[in-house]
């Protein structure tokens, strides 16, 4: 039976989009790969995403293949920040800094791991420097589902963080973490989904 981590852990990957709610984001292990630059020219961005599925797809298969267990590759998730966070409002991509990541199930070893990244080795050359396979643990977080271009996100965010957090008591405690539900190079913008999670701690 294959498992599919947005149906099993639907409070982290399938939020409320009617409003923001808080969640307490386990501990989970991540392949993860860092960068700087426009997600959408730069070729270390692409590089990195390419890495993530090199590897994910053949950690997938030998967890089938040894363990009897499989799975569906969850989303793409990205961590986002900027030495001056102006940079998101004023459109300054070449600046953003990011952690692309994809999430593997808790039975993934690293020596499973270290299989997948032969692999991917084989296929794409030398990895990143950043590459790697860590536990993440967010913690407290907001998060809410949001539909429509990724270049729309900005109203959301902003009342996240000028609205929600402020009313609650809350204050960011992490970068702005967002997960990609849909394909971009298949879904037409104003249908992409995307979950918008902001990591918290009490003010």
């Amino acid at each position: 039976m294959k498992i599919d981590f947005k149906k099993t852990l639907k409070h982290l990957y399938v939020p409320s989009a009617g409003d923001f709610s808080l969640v307490d984001v386990p501990q989970m292990k991540f392949v993860k790969v860092d960068g700087v630059g426009d997600p959408n020219s730069s070729p270390e961005y692409s590089d990195a995403v390419a890495w993530l599925y090199a590897i994910a797809y053949p950690i997938k298969f030998i967890s089938k293949k040894e363990l009897g267990k499989d799975y569906t590759v969850p989303p793409l998730e990205g961590l986002w920040w900027a030495d001056d966070m102006s940079a998101f409002t004023d459109g300054h991509r070449d600046s953003w800094k990011w952690t692309m990541m994809l999430m593997q199930p808790d039975w993934i070893t690293d020596d499973i791991f270290g299989a997948g990244l032969e692999k991917a080795t084989k296929k794409l050359g030398t990895p990143p420097q950043s590459l790697r396979f860590e536990l993440f643990h967010e913690g407290l977080s907001v998060q809410i589902l949001y539909f429509g271009p990724y270049a729309d996100e900005a109203p959301t965010i902003a009342r996240m963080h000028n609205e929600f957090l402020p009313a609650n008591g809350l204050v960011e405690n992490g970068n702005h973490h967002e997960i990609y539900l849909g394909d971009p190079r298949k879904t037409p913008p104003e249908k992409l989904k995307t979950v918008i999670r902001q990591p918290v701690r009490n003010s």
